[in-house]
């Protein structure tokens, strides 16, 4: 029997190979009588459950007020319905700024694959949410240790068999008690260093496109205890995020960009509307 999820990892039972699922289990049944007839049940179950569609993992997850895609407005439905004030805010940043010599094309499909998600990141129900992590993989502070506390102990036993990450690199697991179906865990940089901070963009969306993920949401990543200034920070991500999709357009649903803070949500309320005008 062969299981396998997202490419990441294959579970063979046979009398020569040791599943990896099977150590998942053990870490948290260590005191169990495992017998085979058991394991291969206990194996299916989990590998049901980590390829389970958002459909029927929404009938299990234990956030009672997740927040579905559709209704997650576009970029586009966002900036239509309060384009007023949204303008304000691009003539205050023009003013303040400069020539940004930022110019893209308006292309109305671009735009209505991105969003602008204020809230809690938790709460989406997408193929992938991305963890603000650190190098060891197994929790922190801030979103880090809010994805944790929301997935479960689940996700802490599959982060222990990731071996950590490096900055700039991006792994995956299941999301658990989570209503996203999977967390794309990625170190960003200590301070500004743009080349990581981009490759944490790029490396997430790479497992993205490698395992058909269609719809993935962002935190503000490095701009908290890491210290990466906001307004650079969300130059990177949007840049970056705009020169994929140029490429992959048809493989993406939604990217979204989650903020919090007051001073994000002005940040990407102003900045999208030059890297995903609207014509």
């Amino acid at each position: 029997m062969i299981l396998k999820r997202g490419g990441f990892f294959t579970v063979v039972l046979n009398n020569d190979l040791v599943p990896s699922l099977l150590w998942h289990f053990l870490f948290f049944f260590p005191s169990t009588q495992v017998h085979s007839y058991e394991v291969h049940h206990r194996l299916h179950d989990v590998g049901s459950y980590l390829a389970m569609p958002l459909s029927d993992k929404r009938k299990q997850h234990t956030s009672g007020n997740a927040i579905a895609l559709a209704d997650v407005p576009t970029w586009k439905s966002y900036y239509t319905q309060d384009q007023s004030r949204l303008r304000s805010l691009l003539v205050e940043l023009e003013s303040r700024k400069g020539d940004l010599k930022i110019d893209y094309d308006a292309i109305d499909e671009l735009s209505s694959k991105v969003s602008i998600f204020k809230g809690d990141i938790t709460k989406l129900e997408v193929d992938a949410i991305v963890n603000a992590a650190n190098n060891s993989l197994l929790g922190g502070g801030g979103v880090d240790g809010a994805i944790h506390r929301a997935a479960g102990p689940e996700l802490l036993g599959e982060c222990r068999m990731l071996d950590g990450c490096k900055t700039g690199q991006a792994k995956m697991t299941g999301g658990y008690n989570l209503p996203s179906k999977n967390v794309i865990h990625t170190v960003g940089p200590r301070g500004e260093k743009p080349d990581l901070l981009q490759s944490c963009y790029e490396k997430s969306l790479e497992i993205a496109l490698k395992e058909n993920l269609r719809s993935v949401a962002f935190p503000c990543i490095s701009t908290g205890i890491y210290g990466y200034p906001q307004e650079a920070a969300a130059l990177i991500a949007l840049k970056t995020v705009r020169t994929i999709l140029e490429k992959n357009s048809d493989k993406f649903d939604r990217v979204i960009f989650c903020t919090f803070l007051p001073e994000d949500v002005t940040i990407y309320e102003s900045y999208l509307q030059l890297f995903f005008p609207i014509s």
